[in-house]
């Protein structure tokens, strides 16, 4: 990106978060986006405030299905938390650092630790839909990074290290929440893929080949720049569909929706726990 295209991301974010913090009181600390299937996650915040995705100059907003585009800033457990409904992907046709301006955004209002959430497809012939798996690397398959360009130095170094992007102590305290709480947690990478068409068999096979768990279409690029910033990092993905060529059913957004769904009470349970104890 060139210099001039940096800085109007810059402009947007920060345009974005002084209408936000014009909106709440205080700052919330930990901040999360809501994947497919995890859209009414906030109703049982208190003091909430709700500001939809297009009403925030700079905002970018989601044009896909199961991504309703709403920021809810609330307290939840006694903690402050600013909780995206929904997310703008690669392939709907911004740059990864325009995708990411909500990440950057959470930066400004005081966020620390961002728990990204996704519903994904399996490759890992040992998961099935309806499985949960905490993400303990990822693989950029997209050919892009949202940090290319000019540096926003205000935000982290240049050449930021990802041997650690995923929190490792936070990981360890997921494991024993969901074992405590009785419910199975894969751990495993997850691969990203820009979209928005799904991955082909041949694809498939050389992702497994590569080391990939799991595949999706978002994540990546908002945990990369969480990460750039400082921020501890939870990921987590729903397995909503096995990927194409492990079984011969026609891979559809529906199914997505679908599964997402099924699964939505002990990934709701999970989420409710991470936010009362970490």
């Amino acid at each position: 990106m060139t210099k001039e295209e940096i800085q109007k991301i810059s402009e947007r974010i920060h345009t974005s978060a002084e209408y936000i913090e014009g909106k709440i009181k205080g700052k919330p600390t930990l901040g999360i986006v809501l994947g497919s299937g995890l859209g009414d996650f906030c109703e049982d915040f208190s003091d909430a405030v709700n500001i939809p995705f297009a009403e925030i100059p700079g905002f970018p907003v989601p044009t896909v299905e199961g991504h309703s585009g709403m920021v809810t800033i609330g307290s939840y457990h006694g903690k402050s938390v600013m909780a995206l409904h929904g997310r703008v992907h690669y392939y709907e046709g911004g740059t990864q650092a325009e995708i990411t301006i909500p990440i950057r955004v959470m930066k400004l209002l005081g966020v620390k630790t961002v728990l990204l959430t996704n519903a994904c497809g399996g490759i890992n012939l040992s998961y099935h839909p309806g499985d949960l798996m905490l993400i303990n690397d990822h693989i950029n398959f997209s050919g892009q990074n949202p940090l290319i360009g000019l540096n926003l130095d205000e935000f982290g170094t240049r050449f930021p290290e990802m041997a650690a992007l995923y929190t490792s102590s936070l990981r360890d305290k997921v494991k024993v929440l969901a074992a405590k709480l009785d419910i199975p947690l894969k751990e495993g990478v997850y691969i990203f893929y820009s979209g928005p068409s799904f991955e082909t068999p041949a694809e498939i096979r050389a992702f497994r080949i590569l080391g990939a768990d799991a595949c999706g279409m978002s994540t990546v690029p908002e945990a990369i720049v969480a990460h750039h910033a400082g921020m501890n990092v939870i990921g987590i993905s729903c397995i909503t569909n096995m990927a194409a060529g492990i079984n011969d059913v026609p891979l559809k957004h529906e199914e997505v929706l679908e599964n997402a769904e099924k699964a939505k009470d002990k990934f709701t349970k999970l989420v409710d726990a991470i936010i009362r104890e970490i």
